[in-house]
């Protein structure tokens, strides 16, 4: 062979070595990612696995069911109601398309619900009698500053006519007594009375303090020009006599900036057993992200949100008694960010952890602490770690109750900071002069963890994003279960859902717990690609479900204890039971659940039996319905029994 011919040779050969070489180089990591896959896939199935980590699955919800889900709660029925109103969809919400669903997880069947009212972003909870009470939503969709094309914002409207108060319908024109500018309100608005004052020591009066009133107004025509920039006094178009002369109104700069979201005043309750929603008396304040806790009398407090003007309500607070379905105010204010986390204590005051979900000032209301609602005094709790990344935190009751610990998972800078937290922070609100210490850190700083008490007093932690709404694909596929008497965190197997904002978990009746929602800014890391909602349910069966032995068994027994009382049921494991709970179902949305709690129970075994003790402190055990479950000493639980304490 000449020495062309061998050139010709030992190129093919290296052209050919060097194709084999690239397609080696294409196909590679593909190969090696198939062959990867294929064993992780092995390895998470294998019991033994199961049985240290749990196991991920998802629900497949036909394509008609599916819904942007915002808010979940558990319900009495065992079914699970599943809110999203427009779904953080402008056109759902101005087609007024509001969804509601109904999935019963046992039989997997799903129901579509008519749904009365935007009921995106509301507020939820627990009532006595098994129905959930929700309140608030949604009026207005926010605009950003660019979309925005007629000026506006807050005008205050003041009343000194200390004899009657005065409506303003909607459609009343405001002009500017220096800028001549004119501005209409958007709804009506009544305005009080004024308030006479006198002097205390002599009884002499000394002035009228006007009534106010808040409205939001819009320039009449599109354009800068028609922007303000400074305050200015309106006068009132429309008026005579005493009334013009008492009634007028005050405004900052109304401009084109963006424009909040705006509340509604509707609230309604959820009849499980009927299925459908109930409208009761509204509101006195309209609220968007309102937190709804239950008070020492069984009264619902609700608390913040954005008002129907767009404004954060400024710390006028209210109560809903479940008997006259009624609210009214209460005596003192008190102002909080919005969706506050805020629980029922043993001693009927309400501890206030610091997590929030977001809008309002950063040096108002921020600070944990323990609050009377009654005398309005707030004690704050020092010790708190990142003190200022605590938006989009999660709060949770560790278990058991009785204990009073709380634990603060993870949260973020104010707005939409970047930043965000790794600590995990307790309190325990036993000591004479609680503060909070620093928990086992998580492995990345974490917006919006989901956090779920789990019957065998274990604490499931899971999901968040470490950037504000997941962007730079920063979603974290990452779970842990808290052990509380060690108090150490263990991983265990990884979701296969990312979940950030408008995500949350429940703890379901058979000892699973599902993951709802989530809903990235962006679709991937360089942050071009708008996000899409994630609709997909999933469900995490924890280890204790993948044991060797079965379950305990639990049945019959009284379907209402009274507190203080007992309740007898029948478990053929009766002489193996540790631990007997009874969990409140949860009501979750935005890393706020203020519902859940684990409430250890007394108990005696005799044979097949298993008799029980309700404590007797109402601020303990609210009134309502609970789950029920009995662990064996694996730590293994029973499917739930619904109880309820009257």
């Amino acid at each position: 062979m000449n020495d062309r011919a061998g050139r010709r040779r030992a190129r093919r050969l290296a052209i050919g070595t060097a194709v084999v070489l690239a397609l080696a180089g294409m196909n590679g990591p593909w190969l090696y990612r198939f062959s990867t896959e294929k064993y992780h896939q092995y390895t998470i199935n294998k019991p033994e696995y199961k049985a240290a980590n749990g196991k991920w699955e998802i629900v497949d919800f036909p394509e008609e069911y599916r819904q942007n889900t915002i808010h979940a709660a558990l319900l009495r029925t065992g079914k699970v109601l599943l809110v999203a109103g427009s779904g953080n969809d402008q056109d759902n919400f101005d087609a007024k398309r509001f969804d509601t669903r109904i999935w019963d997880p046992l039989k997997g069947t799903i129901k579509k619900v008519p749904t009365p009212a935007d009921l995106f972003c509301t507020g939820h909870t627990q009532l006595a009698n098994g129905n959930l009470l929700i309140a608030g939503g949604t009026k207005r969709y926010e605009k950003l500053k660019g979309d925005v094309t007629k000026a506006g914002g807050l005008m205050i409207v003041h009343n000194e006519n200390p004899d009657k108060p005065i409506t303003l319908p909607a459609g009343t024109r405001f002009t500017g007594k220096n800028n001549g500018k004119t501005f209409v309100s958007k709804d009506p608005v009544l305005v009080p009375r004024a308030k006479k004052v006198f002097d205390k020591a002599t009884g002499k009066f000394l002035r009228n303090d006007p009534g106010l009133g808040r409205i939001y107004v819009e320039a009449q025509k599109r354009g800068q020009k028609y922007e303000t920039g400074t305050q200015d006094n309106y006068r009132v178009h429309g008026l005579k006599g005493a009334d013009a002369k008492n009634t007028y109104g005050i405004a900052q700069k109304l401009a084109l900036d963006k424009k909040d979201f705006q509340g509604i005043r509707d609230a309604f309750e959820f009849d499980p057993v009927a299925e459908k929603y109930i409208k009761v008396d509204p509101m006195k304040e309209a609220r968007w992200y309102p937190t709804l806790t239950t008070l020492s009398d069984g009264k619902i407090l609700s608390v913040s949100g954005l008002d129907d003007i767009g404004q954060l309500v400024p710390g006028k607070n209210e109560v809903f008694d479940p008997k006259t379905k009624k609210w009214t105010y209460t005596d003192k204010v008190r102002q909080f960010p919005t969706y506050p986390a805020l629980f029922l204590m043993q001693n009927g005051k309400v501890f206030y952890s610091g997590s929030n979900a977001g809008y309002g000032p950063d040096d108002v209301g921020r600070e944990p602490g323990v609050w009377d609602v009654d005398t309005n005094k707030f004690s704050k709790i020092p010790g708190l770690s990142d003190p200022t990344l605590m938006e989009t935190s999660g709060t949770v009751l560790l278990p058991p109750a009785q204990d009073e610990k709380y634990m603060v998972v993870g949260g973020g800078g104010v707005g939409e900071s970047e930043e965000s937290s790794e600590k995990t922070r307790i309190v325990d609100l036993k000591k004479a002069d609680p503060r909070f210490e620093d928990g086992p850190s998580l492995d990345k700083g974490t917006r919006y963890p989901s956090a779920s008490v789990l019957p065998d007093d274990s604490v499931l932690i899971s999901g968040g994003s470490e950037d504000y709404r997941g962007r730079g694909d920063s979603n974290i596929f990452e779970a842990r279960l808290y052990d509380t008497e060690k108090n150490e965190l263990k991983r265990v197997a990884d979701p296969l859902v990312g979940r950030n904002y408008h995500s949350g978990s429940i703890l379901l009746p058979d000892g699973r717990v599902m993951f709802f929602g989530s809903d990235s800014l962006y679709a991937d890391a360089a942050n071009t690609k708008p996000g899409e909602f994630e609709q997909r349910i999933e469900i995490y069966t924890p280890p204790y479900l993948y044991g060797d032995g079965d379950r305990p068994s639990l049945s019959g027994g009284p379907q209402t204890i009274e507190r203080g009382g007992t309740g007898t049921f029948t478990s053929s494991d009766a002489a193996k039971v540790k631990k007997v709970r009874l969990i409140r179902p949860s009501a979750a949305t935005h890393v706020t659940d203020v519902d859940q709690r684990s409430i250890a129970l007394d108990f005696e075994a005799s044979g097949s039996k298993l008799t029980v003790t309700v404590p007797e402190n109402r601020n303990l055990v609210q009134a309502g319905w609970y789950m029920m479950f009995v662990t064996d000493a694996d730590g293994t639980p029973s499917k739930a029994q619904w109880v309820k304490v009257p």
